[in-house]
């Protein structure tokens, strides 16, 4: 029914038409050569579209807007399809804008605009609708999760069109993950994953999605906080370098694991600390207010959680601070003794290079001698290489 009388209504506008050019066919001279002047129009979906169609000039020729099914919006201004959402802006003998409210996607297409000339002149406008994406969701990690386990994060969004872009982020630091892409009607779902193996270091980390998109102003982001669990490592603290007789001293007993291990038990020389009031445990301290020669041994402080048992050690030799006044002058003497060695040492060293030197030059005296007194440079050489071969014979002889 609703296109018979779609048919009906663009018969009887040219018809309407035709009758009107008749009348007034010396004033269509301009018009005939003219096209109409539109515009491509780009929306977000669920926002609304202008539709504007101009001429330079007209003799009250009509324009009309059709959609891509070519179904008749408007003819001048009377409108034609029953959509609430299209509404009449603009309709002069020049201009013809229309509005379309909360666009959606399948509005989107090529739209004519005609001008009721003979013979009918038409231009097309394209409406571009984006799809704006939802928000995204990150699954696959279930807390807690426990140290070497493989997980699989997957940021999801849906509705975009185009398809949107996802970014990951550890903490502030970018990371790459595989994107995936997928048509559902005229929109686009897309999903980006990371897998990698967790340590004690992911515990706490911020992982974030971040879904950008030509539609939004700022990017829409998620975020999944990693809780690891992790057997403890412990490390044994102490309050002071050197431990005396009489002194105060501390053993704190330092522990990382998750979930933390309680309680933290301590341990001297392989067996339970001894009954004495000097020594008080308090959680992971232990505290001896006074400290003596007895304290001496390896304390081993231990703790556990579902994920295991860890230990720390520590020998404590108590020092005695009138031993510790005395040797202070025998390390003064090592010092003056190593002092001397090594001046004397220099001293030698001196010496010989002092030797070495005048021998080398005494013997070069003697080398030389028997060329003196030679009259010329040839004579020298003969009388210098004779008395090697004199030393030779003399030698010679001897034997």
């Amino acid at each position: 029914m609703i296109v018979k009388q779609h048919l009906i209504f663009i018969l009887y506008s040219l018809c309407a038409n035709v009758f009107k050019v008749a009348g007034t066919k010396s004033k269509a001279k301009g018009s005939q050569g003219q096209f109409p002047i539109t515009q491509n129009v780009t929306v977000v979906e669920g926002g609304t579209a202008n539709m504007t169609c101009r001429v330079d000039y007209n003799d009250n020729t009509s324009l009309q807007w059709s959609n891509p099914a070519q179904q008749t919006l408007f003819f001048g201004d009377k409108k034609a399809l029953r959509d609430h959402r299209i509404e009449l802006v603009r309709a002069t003998s020049q201009e013809l804008t229309i509005r379309i409210s909360d666009v959606s996607l399948s509005d989107e297409g090529q739209y004519t605009c005609s001008l009721f000339t003979m013979p009918v002149k038409t231009t097309k406008a394209f409406l571009t609708v984006l799809g704006v994406p939802a928000r995204p969701e990150i699954t696959g990690f279930t807390k807690p999760a426990k140290e070497r386990d493989v997980i699989t994060l997957t940021c999801t969004t849906s509705g975009s069109k185009p398809a949107a872009h996802i970014r990951w982020f550890r903490n502030d630091k970018e990371v790459h993950g595989t994107r995936e892409v997928n048509a559902t009607g005229k929109s686009f779902t897309v999903r980006s994953s990371l897998k990698f193996e967790v340590d004690k270091q992911d515990d706490g980390v911020a992982y974030t999605c971040s879904v950008e998109h030509v539609s939004l102003s700022n990017p829409y982001l998620t975020t999944e906080v990693l809780e690891v669990h992790y057997a403890p490592q412990l490390e044994i603290r102490h309050s002071m370098i050197i431990p005396q007789e009489g002194q105060y001293f501390k053993l704190e007993c330092v522990s990382n694991g998750n979930p933390i291990p309680e309680p933290v038990l301590w341990f001297k020389d392989g067996g339970e600390l001894p009954d004495i009031e000097r020594m008080i445990v308090e959680g992971r301290e232990l505290t001896i207010t006074t400290l003596n020669k007895t304290d001496n041994g390896t304390y081993r402080c231990e703790a556990s959680n579902h994920l295991g048992t860890s230990s720390a050690e520590y020998t404590l030799f108590v020092y005695d601070p009138n031993a510790l006044g005395q040797h202070g002058p025998d390390h003064a003497l090592i010092g003056g003794v190593v002092a001397v060695v090594v001046f004397i040492t220099l001293c030698l060293i001196i010496v010989l290079g002092r030797y070495l030197a005048r021998h080398k030059g005494t013997y070069l005296t003697h080398e030389a001698k028997g060329a003196e007194d030679a009259p010329d440079a040839d004579t020298a050489i003969i009388n210098a290489e004779g008395n090697h071969v004199h030393a030779e014979e003399k030698k010679e002889y001897f034997i």
